[in-house]
């Protein structure tokens, strides 16, 4: 049996001549957690529905374990749907929320007492069973809805930014507890936001969508050290990206210099974006520089500071422990490994 449990084989959605998404092909591999990331409107959550059947696309087809699933409907997929506004019904408590689906299967009344204290033990809500879901916080809610879909046990669960209604402690929090959950239960999680790091802290892939179009697949780590294209370097984390010409393997010119860099396979001259993370540009005595600037602002971030350098006509964004006042002359030093090549966007 082959390792990807959904495969997206050229889905293409057409509303009324506007193309929400060009012929996307994509897999997801049994037991992991992959995210879509993107902007608003860039065709992420169309997917998510597309997967979970609550659309049909324009071409292209779903497979699910290698069966066509394109015009199966949601109750008939063997998914569940945790939507951003959680969807729970108000006129029942906790535990009537949970066991909704499972009394529409007929379950026995002990099977269903079972599973439901299994779940609210996994979601860290032991006790709430007589609880109004009113009553709860958004945090508590989005943990009962979450039951609620797992309770039915789906071997995947699709996941509409369900974090974006927490406040920024509660969902760092949560992002944790899913993953975890996800870890402890072995299922697919299939993720949509447009919270980089989100992304960053749970996913085992992440795949960034902009225009309908996947720009970028690949791991947290591939995705933010190694971006293909200056929309990806700017999307996830913060970056300082300049005009650059790739004179010739590992030589690029950038900033009004050349610099030694560790990236081949480009035509000679050719015009290319440089990236170079805000944590990986060094701050050095003006002397030593490779380049020469002067401090024009300085922003305490708790775990380091982040400063602007002024050198020629590029403002560099620096993240660094060590502080330079604002009017200081300093010098920058930048490492070949940590200057990164991506072919211009078209």
């Amino acid at each position: 049996m082959s390792n990807h449990i959904i495969e997206l084989v050229n889905i293409s959605k057409d509303y009324n001549g506007n193309e929400a998404l060009k012929m996307i092909n994509l897999y997801v591999r049994r037991n992991e957690f992959l995210t879509l990331l993107g902007p608003s409107g860039c065709g992420k959550t169309t997917m998510l529905r597309i997967i979970g059947g609550f659309e049909q696309p324009t071409s292209g087809k779903v497979l699910f374990e290698d069966n066509d699933i394109t015009m199966l409907p949601p109750y008939k997929r063997k998914l569940n749907t945790v939507f951003q506004k959680y969807a729970l019904f108000p006129h029942l408590n906790v535990y009537e929320n949970i066991a909704f689906g499972l009394k529409i299967k007929r379950l026995d009344k002990k099977i269903i007492e079972r599973k439901i204290k299994n779940m609210l033990e996994l979601v860290n809500l032991p006790g709430f069973e007589n609880r109004s879901v009113d009553s709860l916080s958004g945090g508590q809610q989005q943990r009962v809805a979450i039951a609620r879909a797992l309770v039915n046990e789906p071997e995947v669960l699709l996941l509409d930014e369900p974090l974006g209604a927490l406040d920024l402690k509660l969902r760092k929090e949560m992002q944790l507890e899913l993953k975890k959950i996800q870890k402890t239960l072995g299922i697919t999680f299939v993720y949509v936001t447009h919270d980089q790091e989100e992304a960053l802290t749970m996913s085992d892939t992440i795949a960034v969508m902009r225009d309908g179009e996947i720009q970028q697949i690949g791991t947290p780590i591939d995705i933010y050290n190694e971006p293909v294209n200056a929309f990806v370097a700017d999307f996830i984390g913060e970056s300082n990206i300049l005009d650059g010409v790739m004179l010739e393997d590992y030589l690029v010119e950038f900033a009004g210099r050349k610099f030694q860099c560790v990236d081949k396979g480009f035509e000679n001259n050719e015009n290319v974006d440089v990236m170079i993370r805000p944590e990986d540009v060094k701050l050095v005595p003006e002397e030593d520089g490779m380049l020469k600037g002067v401090i024009t602002s300085v922003i305490f971030k708790g775990v380091h500071y982040e400063m602007t350098v002024e050198s020629g006509s590029v403002k560099w964004l620096i993240h660094s422990t060590l502080m330079e006042p604002v009017g200081s002359r300093v010098g920058i030093k930048i490492d070949p490994g940590d200057i990164q090549i991506m072919k211009k966007v078209k």
